[in-house]
């Protein structure tokens, strides 16, 4: 396979579009894309016609306007290009206003309030920074989605503001180190997307999988991770035709799919991309996941994106690793070899500390979800408590700027691993600590709390927001200033001494870091349910509303939306349980007793032992008990919280009294498993789910 012949192959890219497009009518979109301003209709016309007539040639027949409604998923619309002529007959036709918009129904798209029923048009726009590409016989046209009355009613709105926001301030900050006015700058991104694969037979005949996406019961299996033989283990056969065939594909509408491999748990992995523009990035990682299961069901496998989808074992996380670039080329983030004498590094990292550490809580809030709390703090996945890792050396950097003494440089040091053979290499400045919630790993921070479905639109607005309005602060102080390299120095030296608490180094799956974090004043949001309300504090809302990321009534529809989605999701999960205890789970552990009574019986007659099924008898039994009554107890909370009309204090009564009572619910039910027969239960076990593809 030739690679580089089918890279983007279905994608409208640069490439495309200066082959196919006049001279003139590419310059004047690339200037309406660098200046931030509206393509007129006669240049998108040319560009509509463009794309129609390639889009055809690779057998296309229908457009959509591609678009990141609150739903979390991706939304489209489908229009042929057909337009009926006098004769009877069609022509194939697409205008510049269909490509610039459409009008999708924007009532039935979860909305928070900004919307009523009745209340039905929206729009879609063209995000041009963003290529259209052909999927399933259909161009797909990125776009951003607002309402009537111009609400955003998606993600990738207040993303693009943001990307707005954060360009300008640090333009500000860069012009007073002598850089030219022409210098763009932007953020990167690079989503790191973990996964699990199952196969298909065994999913169909699990209803939880089906309804919630996760495992609701399951005992666990003799042997998990704990050898951990899976993590960078040899790909199996049938995994590496999914990956191959995942790649191809993904390759073919331009993603920069780069690195494959089988993570900690079994039947878990991850795919990693070459790092590219935060909402490029953010719209090629949702065509990741939607080819990802459409791929895996022609390998008759799932995939499964879900935070947590196996109890006891490594959840999935999305590593959004973050960074920030000029347009001519430099990393921000990028210390140098001599990063204590690197100020404008030292600038910008003093920057992203001080709003790690203001705006701790919204960052949180930007990845919390019902799937996300059973993942956050257990197996790997960083603790709920916002924290920086920087690593010794600029750790060390930072104290001595904020205590007043010089650095004392050390050289790098030589790894030598005592082969001969094997030459020398200069070992990294900093180590990678995998329980940091926000890590430094050289170039870049990993940004490792976002669960594995979630949208990085979310993640990535709040990062560029809170960088933007510190970057914001210091240049207010710097170009007032009478003395720029003595207001710098302050700046770097006061950001350390008042935000050091948000930067630890050790271990976060500590018991300890808990008690220590809390004595720092670093907030502890264990619950997306805790978290939620934050959003709506007078600090955020003024942070939003001073960049026009996002409004108040914005603001307000995604608290509602995420509540609300909150004790859905919670709701779906008890319902199901309940469905598969009363269906399923109670009546083959009364098969199995009923089954162990006669046995009983017969050796009675016999006069032969019966201390074997009479245990097992005895302790089912009570199992049996324990599931009846845990069923009664979890009806009754979840009606109790659909009877709760405050929206808030529903989510809080899910956290408080329904989760806790599914629990109970699948102890006793997992402790059952472990007693009956296989043949009895009703539904593949977690050695068969996490073994058999």
């Amino acid at each position: 396979m030739n690679v580089s012949s089918i890279f983007g192959c279905m994608a409208f890219n640069d490439v495309v579009m200066r082959e196919r497009l006049p001279k003139s009518t590419y310059r004047e979109l690339k200037r309406a894309i660098s200046e931030n301003q509206p393509l007129p209709l006669e240049v998108a016309n040319v560009v509509a016609n463009a794309m129609k007539d390639w889009a055809i040639e690779k057998g296309a027949t229908h457009f959509t306007h591609w678009f990141q409604p609150m739903t979390g998923i991706t939304a489209e619309k489908h229009d042929s290009f057909i337009t009926p002529t006098p004769e009877g007959g069609v022509i194939m036709e697409f205008s510049g206003k269909e490509l610039i918009k459409g009008e999708p129904d924007a009532s039935s798209f979860p909305s928070g309030g900004l919307r009523s029923t009745f209340e039905a048009r929206g729009y879609t726009s063209w995000d041009p920074t963003s290529y259209a590409f052909i999927k399933d016989g259909t161009l797909c046209i990125p776009t951003a989605f607002c309402s009537y009355t111009g609400e955003a009613l998606d993600k990738k709105t207040p993303l693009l503001r943001s990307m707005r926001a954060v360009n300008s301030q640090a333009k500000r900050i860069l012009k007073l180190f002598g850089s030219s006015d022409s210098v763009e700058v932007t953020t990167t991104v690079g989503a790191e997307q973990e996964y699990f694969l199952v196969d298909k037979d065994d999913f169909d005949k699990r209803e939880d999988l089906i309804y919630t996406g996760r495992t609701l019961f399951g005992a666990k299996p003799p042997k998990g991770q704990e050898l951990e033989d899976h993590y960078f283990g040899t790909i199996k056969p049938r995994v590496g035709a999914f990956m191959k065939e995942l790649d191809e594909e993904l390759w073919k509408l331009g993603v920069l799919a780069k690195t494959k491999h089988n993570e900690v748990a079994p039947a878990q992995h991850e795919l990693a991309p070459v790092f590219t523009t935060t909402n490029i990035a953010t719209d090629h990682n949702q065509l990741t996941m939607e080819v990802m299961r459409k791929i895996a069901k022609r390998h008759n496998l799932v995939c499964l994106l879900h935070e947590k989808p196996f109890a006891g074992i490594n959840g999935s996380g999305k590593h959004n690793n973050w960074s920030i670039s000029t347009s001519d080329g430099v990393n921000l983030l990028n210390p140098g070899k001599s990063p204590e004498d690197n100020a404008q590094f030292l600038l910008f990292l003093a920057a992203i500390i001080k709003g790690v550490d203001e705006y701790q809580d919204i960052l949180r809030i930007s990845v919390a979800s019902a799937g996300n709390d059973h993942r956050l703090g257990a197996n790997e996945a960083p603790p709920a408590i916002v924290s920086i890792f920087l690593g010794d050396e600029l750790t060390a950097i930072l104290d001595a700027i904020e205590k007043g003494y010089k650095y004392d440089k050390r050289k790098k040091s030589i790894m030598r691993i005592g082969v001969d053979f094997m030459p020398p290499f200069a070992k990294d400045t900093t180590d990678r600590n995998r329980t940091s919630p926000f890590a430094f790993t050289g170039n870049k921070f990993e940004f490792r709390m976002p669960g594995s479905t979630f949208s990085i639109a979310g993640p990535n607005t709040v990062l560029n927001t809170i960088v933007a309005e510190e970057l914001s602060c210091f240049a207010d102080e710097l170009e007032s200033a009478t003395d720029f390299n003595a207001a710098l120095a302050e700046i770097i030296r006061r950001t350390i001494r008042e935000h050091k608490r948000i930067i630890f180094n050790g271990n976060g799956y500590d018991a300890a870091w808990i008690a220590e974090a809390e004595k720092r004043g670093l907030s502890n949001l264990k619950s997306t349910a805790d978290a939620l309300p934050r959003l709506l504090d007078e600090k955020n809302v003024r942070l939003f509303e001073k960049f026009n990321v996002y409004s108040l009534g914005e603001l307000k529809s995604r608290y509602e939306i995420l509540i609300e989605t909150y004790s859905k999701i919670v709701n779906i999960e008890a319902n199901t349980m309940l469905d598969m205890a009363k269906r399923q789970i109670l009546p083959a552990v009364c098969d199995y007793t009923k089954s162990l009574a006669e046995s009983l019986t017969l050796k009675k007659a016999l006069g032969t032992d019966t201390e074997p099924e009479e245990s097992i008898y005895k302790s089912l039994t009570e199992k049996s008990k324990g599931i009846f009554e845990s069923i009664n107890a979890l009806e009754k909370v979840t009606e109790e919280a659909h009877a709760v009309k405050d929206e808030q204090k529903r989510a809080e009564y899910y956290h408080e009294k329904v989760i806790p009572a599914m629990d109970a619910l699948r102890g006793y039910a997992d402790a059952a498993e472990t007693l009956t027969a296989e043949k009895y239960w009703p539904f593949p076990n977690y050695g068969k789910l996490l073994f058999s593809v």
